[in-house]
């Protein structure tokens, strides 16, 4: 997916550094993702969810906070209310754009600023919270040391995570006040709830108490054993699909129209994984699966292999084909399933006296019903070689690529 590099004025007029991940096809929705406290825009799970969305055709801003990544201004003299003052200038620069979000989705801290933010802004349709606290002054247990410093002096430099960062008063105070039982309940928007039960950093308390507070619809998917910041690829996976899938629910995503000469639409497969081998698949806006390679050639099984993907589409279109023809007919199939598998031979071997190897797949075709005669069973057995994908993998094809 295209990923560019953009800066917009935040609340107090310094630029901040922003990635913006386009779908490579039609653009059909817009979310916002607001990282946690001291991250910053291109952590692995903001990378992860970005991407995913991207997929499906929701474009994804994301951005680090005034003071932090690559983003203009000072850290010390920000606090909760500056970061939600943040997300709102996101939305009107993507408003300006022609992107009007609809989707705000946040981690940690960033979750309980998106959660303030949906109260002040038009047309968000859902909200997405991981890791996020109940209550934002949370965070200032991470320097509870410094606490008396800072309020007698207004700021102390704290070590955060091995970085040093100056944590101003007005940040206390700001968090001290920013309890978000009444924006909960005042919520005009759908609400997901993420959380890990083993979370160490916001227990996960937080979450049942963002739950209860808030009014349907609503929802809660536990992440199992994830961090919090969500650093292994299989948990921010799981979380992308979740939100993913969550979010079409309530954000309008029309099916876009398909390119002339392809019925079924574009398949579009997009690189989720560059140290691995997996891969996003999509077709359309509403169907999505995990190519991938076993763990023993490099991959982290995740999904289907290609071939395997290749000998669904086989059994897939003879269980189509069998089930089409006996329903034309009247005959009373109760029930089809083909198993596939795919293997290397050598040519000799399939008798057309070639010493190089070729693709053979064995299909062992299971047709369930009692009534069927021996003579139904034989037509139907002979129906599965007309299946549309067995021609073509039985015919020479032409494949035609080109640079985007």
């Amino acid at each position: 997916m295209p990923v560019n590099q953009i800066s917009f004025p935040g609340h107090d007029g310094s630029q901040l550094a922003a990635r913006l991940d386009l779908p490579a096809g039609p653009h059909l929705a817009t979310a916002l993702f607001a990282h946690c406290f001291t991250c910053g825009k291109d952590i692995a799970a903001a990378r992860r969810i970005a991407a995913r969305l991207s997929a499906m055709g929701i474009a994804v801003l994301r951005f680090d906070f005034t003071g932090l990544g690559h983003s203009e201004g000072e850290f010390a003299n920000t606090s909760f209310t500056s970061n939600v003052d943040d997300l709102v200038c996101a939305a009107n620069w993507a408003t300006q754009k022609g992107m009007p979000p609809s989707l705000l989705i946040g981690h940690s801290l960033g979750g309980a600023a998106v959660i303030k933010a949906a109260s002040k802004l038009d047309g968000i349709k859902a909200v997405v919270t991981i890791g996020a606290p109940f209550d934002p002054a949370h965070v200032n247990q991470h320097f509870a040391d410094a606490l008396p410093q800072i309020t007698r002096d207004g700021a102390a430099e704290v070590d955060l995570g091995g970085r040093k960062f100056t944590i101003g008063k007005s940040f206390i105070e700001d968090t001290g006040n920013g309890v978000l039982g009444d924006v909960l309940a005042h919520l005009k928007t759908a609400l997901l709830v993420m959380h890990g039960p083993l979370d160490k950093v916001v227990s996960v308390d937080s979450a049942a108490q963002i739950f209860m507070a808030a009014k349907h619809p609503k929802s809660f998917v536990s992440l199992d054993s994830a961090d919090h910041l969500i650093s292994h690829p299989e948990d921010a996976e799981y979380a992308a699909n979740v939100i993913a899938s969550w979010a079409a629910r309530y954000i309008n995503l029309p099916m876009p129209a398909p390119p002339v000469g392809t019925p079924e639409g574009i398949v579009r497969v997009s690189e989720a994984d560059p140290d691995g081998f997996l891969q996003d698949i999509s077709s359309g806006t509403h169907v999505h699966l995990l190519a991938d390679e076993p763990r023993a050639y490099g991959g982290t099984n995740m999904g289907m292999s290609p071939y395997g993907f290749l000998a669904a589409s086989l059994g897939a279109c003879t269980s189509m084909t069998i089930r089409m023809y006996a329903r034309r007919k009247g005959w009373p199939l109760e029930h089809v399933s083909v198993d596939v598998s795919h293997d290397k031979v050598h040519a000799q071997d399939a008798a057309t006296g070639s010493g190089e190897k070729i693709d053979r797949f064995n299909r062992l075709i299971t047709l369930i019903g009692s009534k069927l005669s021996a003579e139904e069973r034989a037509r139907l057995l002979e129906i599965s070689d007309r299946c549309p994908v067995h021609r073509t993998l039985e015919r020479t094809s032409e494949i035609h690529t080109a640079l985007v």
